[in-house]
Order: C-alpha cells, then structure tokens, then sequence
C-alpha cells in the first residue's frame, strides 16, 4: 500500500494496489477534490510523460484525470469526461483543449511532452488514446508558449468526482519525440 519513496504525494490517499498480478497506483474515490503525486526528474523542457490510466464514471458524475510537466504550476493535460474534453492547463489556467473519445471503466494512455521548436519557442503537445489502440500520429493538443517554463517534475493528477477509484499504471518519463 505505500508509495514508493520517489514520489511526492501532495495530497490524497494514493496506494499501490494489486490486481490479477498487476501493481497500480491507487487514488481512492473519496473524497472528492483535486489530488496530485510528482514523480521522475526536474527538467524545464524536452520531457515527456505518459501513462495508462482507468476510471469509472457514475450516474451522471465524471472523474477527471491527467498527467502533467513541470511541477505544481506547470502543463496538466487532462480528459475531462463529462465535457467530452482533452485539455490542457498552465497552473489553473485553460490553454487549450479537443474532443475526445473516453469509455467508463476502460484504461485510456495519455502523453504529454514539450519541446523546443527552431526558433526556440516551446512547443507543448497532448494526446489521448484508448488502451490496446495504436498511438496515434496526431496531437490534437498543441500549444507554442513564448517563455520556457521552470524546472519542474512530472506529475499526476486525479479528481474523483464521480466517487470511483482512479488507477494510475505504466508510467513513463522519456526524452520528448
């Protein structure tokens, strides 16, 4: 049940738990606010994270889930079920967001990575796919941002609105592509 001594909770009940043989990192569904965990290097820019990630809505009540870069105040891209939304936040503030496709009780991947572009601006991209699909080609998610961000962890991020647990699984953190 304890995280491992490399993540930072910074709040939440977050666990790992086990399933058919499989670890995962566990945010129960109560109560209901914003949780987060940090996790891998400190980088300002050319990182991107990923991971697997299942939930469940309820009645007509969401969970709204992601992962994020460059610590507490930096890029979060989340899937927002009941808006039927991919999108991506600096600190509290809405950048961008795309349609996207999620299914209750399935795992859906996320990516998010930054980058810089040849005229040195940085590029911030996102996207979003069911689990055992392809990763797609596209990024639905592209912000080009002026400044580069502060060093900062990669994060995860949960909000268990609909009252069901979040899982967090195959987390990743790699150069950008």
């Amino acid at each position: 049940d304890q995280v491992p001594d490399d993540m930072l909770v910074l709040d939440g009940g977050f666990a790992v738990k086990e399933e058919a043989g499989n670890r995962f990192l566990e945010l129960p569904g109560a109560p209901l606010e914003t949780y987060g965990v940090l996790f891998g290097p400190t980088e300002p820019s050319g990182l991107s994270v990923t991971a697997r990630i299942q939930s469940s809505g309820k009645g007509r009540r969401f969970p709204t889930f992601g992962v994020g870069l460059n610590g507490v105040g930096g890029y979060k891209l989340q899937i927002a079920p009941a808006k039927k939304m991919l999108e991506l936040y600096r600190g509290e503030d809405l950048l961008t967001n795309a349609p996207v496709s999620w299914e209750s009780g399935s795992w859906t991947r996320l990516r998010l990575q930054t980058s810089k572009s040849k005229e040195g601006a940085l590029q911030v991209r996102g996207r979003a796919w069911k689990d055992g699909d392809p990763e797609p080609k596209d990024w639905p998610i592209l912000q080009v941002e002026a400044a580069e961000p502060p060093p900062g962890r990669p994060s995860l991020w949960g909000m268990p609105f609909a009252g069901t647990p979040i899982r967090f699984d195959d987390l990743g953190v790699g150069k950008a592509q």
